[in-house]
């Protein structure tokens, strides 16, 4: 937005709510890990898809449902 908009104040304004939503993922899907029962290997998946762009919709469909 800070590109797009010109604005410098929405990167500050949206900054702190978007790594708190992103640190939430993190710990959510360590906490969930048990419960469905995920190996390393689709933990780390899980992590991963946190960085890439929309890869969690993947994730809701494919472990979650």
């Amino acid at each position: 937005l800070k590109y797009w908009a010109g604005e410098d104040f929405l990167v500050k304004l949206l900054g702190m709510p978007h790594g708190l939503l992103f640190v939430l993922y993190i710990a959510m899907a360590y906490f969930l890990r048990e419960r469905y029962q995920w190996n390393i290997w689709q933990l780390a998946l899980v992590f991963a898809s946190s960085i890439i762009p929309f890869a969690t919709f993947y994730v809701d469909r494919k472990y979650l449902r």
